[in-house]
Formats: C-alpha cells, sequence, structure tokens
C-alpha cells in the first residue's frame, strides 16, 4: 500500500521513531496469482537487517491463502511484527510477537511502542463534545451526507472500513460491497466515498496528487449541494506531488464557500507528510486551517470525527420527526 506506507511512515517519524527501510511491492503482489513473492522476500531481507526493530506490514485485505502463507512466515520471526491488512484476518491474533491491527494509525502507533519509544496513546479526535454539537447545529435542515474527496486510495478504503460499521450504506466506486457501487462517478449519491486516483478519474488527466484541478471542481460541486454536511479531504506531501497543495486547495474551498447559501458544509482533513518534506507539514496544515479546515493528525482521526457528526446529525434528525 502506497498511501498506507506514507501515512505509518509519517505518523513514526511525528512520534519521534524512523524508519530503516520502507518497500512498496504493489498491492497486486498479494493476489493469489502472484502469491506475495515480494512481501515474502521483504520479510527475510527485514528479518537479517541489523537496522530493523520491528517490522511493519501494510496492505489492502490479500487473498485469503496469501494471508495464510504470510502469517506462516511470520511465525517464525525473531522480531516484533505489526500486520495491517485493512481486514480482520484472526491470524495473528494473540500471538508474542505479531500484533494486527484495524488503522493506519493504530500501526504505526503499535510500531513505535514496540520499538521502544514512550508516546501517548493518539486521541480518538481533536474536537471537543461541545464543539462537535456546534459543528452539527451549524448545518441546514437538509444537510446530511458525506462526500469524502481522497486522492489515496488506502485512505478510501481505510474510510469505508471504519464508517461502514456506522453508516448503514456508502457509496464509491470502490466498495466493500458491490451493491454499494457508485454507478455515475460524476455525481455523489448519499454517502459518497471516492478515490479520485483511481483509473476511472485518472484516465487521460495526472494523479490527484500532482494535479488538483479535478478534485477542487469537485469540492466546490459538492459543497453546492444542499445536502452535503461534510466534506473529507487527504493531502499528501512529498516529492512528485503538488508543489503547494494547500494553496491549490484553499483557493478551491474558499470558491466552494462562496458559493453556497446558507448550507455551508463542513471541511475536514488530515494532511499526510512531514516536516521534511519539500511542502513542509507546518507550513501545509497552517494554510489549511486558515481557510477552517478542521485538521486532524490522521486519516483515522478525521474518519472518526466524521462519523461522529454524522452520528449526533441523525440522532438530532430522530429527535424532531
Amino acid at each position: 500500500s502506497g498511501t498506507g506506507l506514507q501515512q505509518v511512515s509519517c505518523l513514526i517519524d511525528r512520534w519521534g521513531g524512523g524508519i530503516s527501510q520502507a518497500l512498496g511491492t504493489g498491492g497486486r503482489d498479494l493476489n493469489a496469482a502472484v502469491g506475495g513473492i515480494t512481501m515474502m522476500s521483504g520479510i527475510e531481507a527485514l528479518a537479517e537487517d541489523d537496522n530493523t526493530s520491528v517490522i511493519v506490514l501494510i496492505s489492502k485485505p490479500p487473498s485469503p491463502q496469501v494471508a495464510e502463507k504470510i502469517f506462516e512466515k511470520l511465525s517464525s520471526s525473531t522480531k516484533p511484527v505489526v500486520v495491517n491488512f485493512l481486514s480482520d484476518t484472526g491470524n495473528g491474533v494473540g500471538t508474542k510477537l505479531i500484533k494486527e491491527t484495524k488503522t493506519l494509525e493504530e500501526t504505526a502507533y503499535t510500531a513505535v511502542c514496540l520499538a521502544g519509544i514512550d508516546v501517548e496513546a493518539p486521541a480518538r479526535h481533536l474536537v471537543t463534545p461541545a464543539e462537535l454539537t456546534s459543528l452539527t447545529n451549524s448545518l441546514s435542515g437538509t444537510q446530511r451526507y458525506l462526500r469524502a474527496l481522497y486522492s489515496g486510495g488506502t485512505f478510501s478504503f481505510e474510510a469505508i472500513t471504519i464508517l461502514s460499521k456506522a453508516l448503514k450504506k456508502i457509496h464509491s466506486t470502490t466498495p466493500l460491497s458491490p451493491k454499494d457501487n457508485l454507478h455515475d462517478p460524476w455525481k455523489s449519491k448519499g454517502h459518497t466515498v471516492l478515490d479520485l486516483g483511481g483509473d476511472v478519474f485518472t484516465r487521460g488527466r495526472p494523479h490527484p496528487m500532482i494535479d488538483h484541478s479535478l478534485r477542487n471542481e469537485r469540492i466546490i460541486q459538492e459543497a453546492k449541494d444542499p445536502e452535503t454536511a461534510i466534506i473529507l479531504l487527504d493531502i499528501v506531501l512529498g516529492f512528485g506531488s503538488h508543489e503547494n497543495p494547500a494553496k491549490d486547495m484553499a483557493v478551491a474551498i474558499t470558491e466552494a464557500r462562496e458559493a453556497t447559501s446558507g448550507h455551508e458544509p463542513i471541511f475536514i482533513g488530515f494532511v499526510c507528510g512531514t516536516n521534511g518534506d519539500p511542502q513542509k507539514l507546518i507550513m501545509q496544515e497552517r494554510m489549511l486551517g486558515d481557510v477552517g479546515i478542521l485538521l486532524m493528525e490522521s486519516n483515522a482521526q478525521a474518519v472518526r470525527l466524521t462519523g461522529d457528526i454524522i452520528s449526533e446529525l441523525e440522532a438530532k434528525m430522530a429527535d424532531v420527526r
């Protein structure tokens, strides 16, 4: 997982740890046809690397038979291993050295703790109950749906996974179930979570981490929809990404706010990056905060806040009915 690897690496950096090696295998490595060849080789290499004290595996759900092979390989590891396959495999639960995690945030936190770094457990999110109520009360009677516009595919998948427990139906071009497929990717329906880096959105155009124009247009489109309560965003830094994504996004959000008439949505986001990135994490967060985006420390925090607002909003609507 590319963006999964970035998120975990950046959070480990935020919490004072470091990365010895970062190996991207590509998601297809863990399908049945390939059999996890590269990941298996990576596990062997990291097991022999003196600079590696904790091994971390990150991927969207692999095929069951490949997952079984991976856990069998890990069973002989003498180093602690953290596994996040963004699904409940159950293969490593309860073992001494293998720890399974459910979010990228939990993965980074567990790895840092296993490496002997004393760090406070991450908060559910950074908004107080009183602030949560105030946010919910700021929405009009028609605003009820989430519109998530991701540039990272793993972030999109993680968001759907977390929210699927609280929301009855989440439409997407990459849904957990085919019945939730968004048939028209250019028009949101109900709660919608999109990976704008997917094939349908990148044919003939650069990836949204490089060129923000498609997402900026979609931000304005979603803000104009009187049913949009929350617009959820990721901002990914690094070499090869947009040179100043916050500046570009701030213009779109300002225009989106001006285009709304009494139904301004809540903007929630997070920046995946470090101050070692060319765009500088602190500068990007400052610019985005200045245009009123509620910034969390991770995708998981941003998604949990989103879920809490939607839950409180639904409870409020139920009371009215």
